[in-house]
């Protein structure tokens, strides 16, 4: 597998599956981000055996290729399994070094933190890059707390130097302020994976992003 972790620098739309909230179905989603220009995708899936996850990452790890980062939600086993990119873990998973010990040195590691200590400590710890979240209140993750405002996303971006990957709550008519905050990157789960056409809202949030960009 060749490192992308070069592609790091180049994310603005960031895709996290959900396949309770798809209306399309995961493979679908992910096939139309791609395509769309998405350059990293997350597959969180919650609700079947290992054993299909096994067998749906590994499509998925196909559609994105050698364009595309594939990480795997928490599970590091799953990711493993299939030679993932690497994975996506939270403050109650794995620790970083044990994942990076399993996973080797050239896969890519990011952690899920709330604050700017937390994403200290992971850039300390060797992440690749942090997922603030939530940035505003969601609906999509059950336990994810209020919403900690654009505000934060300045507070971590000057506190680290690994790319900040915001998170939660985040929609079309709030995405610009969240780039403006500071994050090198986004996630919308609901409004893509809930959309009719998954390529044009993924290609509508890039190009928010970038024009965002280049307002900041």
């Amino acid at each position: 597998m060749s490192n992308k972790r070069k592609l790091l620098d180049e994310i603005d739309f960031y895709l996290v599956t959900d396949s309770g909230l798809s209306k399309n179905g995961t493979l679908s989603d992910v096939e139309k981000a791609v395509a769309a220009g998405c350059i990293i995708i997350q597959y969180r899936e919650k609700s079947v055996s290992t054993k299909d996850m096994i067998f749906e990452a590994r499509q998925i790890k196909e559609i994105c290729g050698d364009t595309t980062i594939f990480l795997v939600n928490d599970r590091v086993d799953v990711a493993r399994a299939v030679d993932a990119d690497g994975v996506h873990i939270g403050q109650d998973d794995m620790p970083i070094d044990i994942a990076r010990e399993l996973l080797g040195q050239d896969r890519i590691i990011g952690l899920t933190v709330h604050n700017v200590e937390e994403a200290q400590e992971a850039e300390r710890s060797g992440a690749d890059y942090v997922g603030l979240s939530p940035i505003f209140n969601t609906s999509t993750k059950k336990d994810a707390g209020d919403g900690i405002g654009t505000q934060s996303i300045r507070d971590v971006k000057d506190a680290i130097k690994i790319p900040v990957v915001a998170i939660g709550g985040i929609n079309k008519q709030n995405a610009e302020s969240v780039v403006l905050g500071g994050a090198d990157s986004l996630v919308a789960i609901s409004a893509i994976v809930c959309s009719d056409d998954v390529q044009k809202e993924t290609t509508d949030f890039i190009d928010l992003i970038r024009k965002a960009r280049s307002q900041s």
